[in-house]
């Protein structure tokens, strides 16, 4: 049988400019999802990012292959794009069945059942290790539903399964392993800005992303992912992961785990057998500032074993915001983690938040911390609650925006309290500070010429973009 599996195009400008010049990562969850699928079958994945007029490469696909089965995933922001491209598949030929899977389906699934009679199915949690039944199902014409993670919208028993926290996840060792070979994977990069020769080749390397875990022990206030795992950190074994890690084509490696370095004991040993095994490649990942403090010799042996690059949620320099996120750690803790990354020579990706409540004096008081963590890649978002979390019920009638369209951390769902305009006016200067500072520059290492002045022309579109996101809203919310 065909199958086709969708990944939504980015919605709003300032995630485009993201994608196209920062990091463009391949669409992993469909890639597992396809591991689902019955070798027999035809599977094909659409990644619509890469299409000028989304809309009309969609239906062009739909034309070429005629599938039988379409099947979505999407975030909170691109809920309102799957329902179209549902609606889409329903005109072509009302017999496709359509699926959506995906945070916002695990999440919030009754939304998918709002305004819209084209969706068949929404499968809450993991979709690799259901989407092989769906299969098996169809093919023997027995009902698709089953369960409390494969979910019928016209079901009688729908609003109360929906209502429920999402399904448990499956054990890791059950989940499908990526169908790598189903995406084009020259077109998959992240900006890479860590070189210790002083020297790179190319700052647009082309990166595989790849997960180790699922789910974080933390909790903190603005996350998901607590909720989407109840709680759960489930881990996969080191053996298993290096053996990915050696059949992975590319040599640049980002880990998309929440937190990867958790575990000390299972981290060491993957280390160990990637310099045992002399599997030379180089790794982005993302870890807790008390982590890195907590295990220093850790990311000393990661960094023997490839680790470029760390991506660290600092959030902020203000213990009184760090309490608000639940971050549970210190502003002390966040630079011990700074320097100790610079001792051991890796880089490090700070990512600050932004509160909608921020002054100018609250933006000027970050300009200055980002000058003491460079060098050092730095990036910026705005607090904004989760759809589906608890907080996010609880600020329901404060919203300016469509909280789901708007949720992608740039944009914000609360009302500030600097005016729209001047709130985005100092937001993107954080962004221009942070670049002038950036390792690149800083540590004078030696890249192409070209690339160099496309990361410099990416840096301002990417920069007068966020400038302009007040631009976005109605008049009225300015």
């Amino acid at each position: 049988m065909r199958i086709l599996l969708v990944k939504p195009n980015p919605q709003l400008l300032v995630a485009k400019r993201l994608q196209e010049g920062f990091l463009h990562l391949e669409p992993l969850e469909l890639e597992m999802v396809a591991g689902g699928v019955p070798p027999e079958d035809e599977v094909v994945i659409l990644d619509l990012s890469f299409e000028k007029d989304p809309i009309l490469g969609f239906q062009n696909k739909l034309r070429e292959m005629n599938p039988q089965i379409v099947g979505f995933t999407g975030y909170s922001s691109q809920s309102a794009m799957v329902k179209s491209l549902a609606v889409l598949v329903k005109k072509h030929d009302p017999k496709i069945v359509t699926i959506v899977g995906g945070t916002h389906a695990t999440i919030i699934p009754a939304d998918y059942a709002v305004n819209c009679d084209s969706i068949d199915i929404i499968v809450r949690g993991e979709g690799g290790t259901v989407f092989g039944e769906i299969i098996r199902r169809f093919k023997n014409n027995e009902p698709l539903t089953f369960g409390d993670a494969v979910l019928s919208p016209r079901a009688a028993d729908f609003a109360e399964k929906s209502a429920g926290p999402p399904p448990e996840f499956p054990p890791v060792d059950q989940i499908p392993r990526a169908r790598r070979e189903l995406v084009d994977r020259s077109r998959y990069f992240c900006v890479w800005t860590s070189s210790t020769e002083k020297k790179l080749d190319t700052i647009f390397p082309r990166t595989a992303s790849m997960r180790t875990s699922t789910g974080c022990a933390y909790s903190c206030s603005f996350c998901v992912v607590h909720y989407l795992m109840r709680g759960k950190y489930l881990q996969r074994q080191p053996e298993d992961v290096v053996d990915e890690i050696s059949k992975v084509p590319e040599d640049h490696i980002y880990f998309v785990d929440d937190e990867t370095f958790l575990n000390k004991d299972r981290l060491t040993k993957i280390a160990d057998l990637l310099i045992e095994r002399g599997i030379k490649k180089k790794y982005i990942s993302w870890a807790r500032a008390d982590t890195i403090v907590k295990y220093p010799e850790l990311f000393r042996l990661w960094k023997q074993a490839g680790l470029s690059v760390v991506y660290v949620g600092l959030e902020a320099m203000v213990g009184s915001r760090l309490d608000k996120y639940k971050k549970r750690t210190s502003v002390d803790t966040n630079r011990r983690a700074i320097e100790l990354l610079k001792e051991i020579g890796i880089t490090l990706h700070a990512s600050f938040m932004v509160d909608p409540d921020f002054s100018v004096q609250d933006f000027r008081d970050l300009e200055k911390e980002i000058m003491k963590v460079c060098p050092a890649e730095v990036t910026f978002t705005v607090f904004s609650p989760s759809p589906g979390t608890e907080l996010w019920k609880q600020h329901k009638d404060d919203y300016i925006v469509d909280p789901y369209l708007y949720y992608d951390c740039m944009h914000t769902i609360l009302p500030t309290t600097l005016p729209l305009k001047l709130f985005y006016a100092h937001f993107a200067k954080l962004s221009r500070v942070a670049l002038q500072a950036n390792p690149l520059r800083m540590h004078r290492v030696r890249v192409p010429f070209k690339e160099m002045m496309k990361i410099i022309f990416l840096g301002t579109r990417y920069i007068f973009s966020m400038r302009n996101i007040y631009k976005d809203y109605a008049p009225k919310k300015g």
